[in-house]
């Protein structure tokens, strides 16, 4: 992945608006549970012996409703982070109203924190609580671990669905088309998912692409064992 530049003007503009943690983590969450949920229905029907009418039936039921579901869940999940921040930021304005100097030793040991001693530490403090954004800024981020930058809950939602969507409808294509050995076609498909979003995802990480993408083959892999295996069980 490309790194950022350290002219004044890159580092102006990339610390005056940051992007925040984007729609990574909810596409790589959307497309692996998106491959794995679907094919594991198409294991575990392949694998009951039913027809690739009920294979298609099901999947593509799994592939709205389940992401649908997943996609709702992700964005009452994100709301409740963004709801979240803000109660906190009305709590700290209100403790700034009532407890000025204890919020400013709060500030302080922040600071002392991070590095910053003896005249120093009392210039920063002084410059910090001398704006109430900042200062509040700085006590969501020091105080309770939060980001700085809002989540998005559409953003989020929207990102999930559409991985989803897409890495779900994978395994079902054979079928679809009434391909020859559908479900051998549709395992190496699903396979090869699963090892491109995690080979994606190292792009984002320090671990090597073929690494980060056997370690989700492998996960994707064994929820489809799984899944085939239970459904062997009920083969007639």
């Amino acid at each position: 992945m490309k790194e950022h530049g350290h002219s004044p003007n890159e580092v102006s503009q990339r610390i005056g608006a940051p992007p925040g943690r984007g729609v990574l983590r909810d596409v790589v969450y959307g497309g692996i549970d998106g491959s794995v949920t679907t094919f594991a229905i198409v294991a575990g029907v392949a694998g009951a012996g039913l027809s690739p009418f009920v294979i298609v039936a099901l999947g593509l039921a799994n592939v709205l409703a389940d992401g649908f579901s997943m996609a709702a869940g992700n964005y009452s999940g994100t709301k409740a982070d963004l709801d979240n921040v803000r109660r906190l930021r009305v709590v700290e304005e209100r403790h700034i109203a009532r407890y000025p100097e204890g919020e400013r030793l709060e500030v302080r040991e922040i600071l002392a924190q991070k590095g910053l001693s003896g005249e120093v530490l009392e210039q920063a403090t002084d410059a910090i609580t001398a704006d109430r954004d900042n200062w509040i800024a700085l006590m969501i981020d020091g105080e309770y671990g939060l980001g700085s930058v809002d989540p998005h809950p559409m953003r989020a939602a929207l990102a999930t669905f559409a991985a989803f969507l897409l890495a779900g409808m994978i395994p079902l294509l054979p079928f679809l088309f009434g391909v020859d050995g559908a479900f051998t076609v549709s395992a190496w498909m699903t396979a090869a998912v699963f090892f491109a979003i995690g080979a994606l995802k190292s792009r984002w990480t320090l671990a090597p692409w073929w690494r980060s993408g056997l370690e989700t083959l492998a996960i994707g892999g064994a929820a489809a064992a799984i899944a085939y295996g239970v459904g062997t069980l009920f083969h007639a």
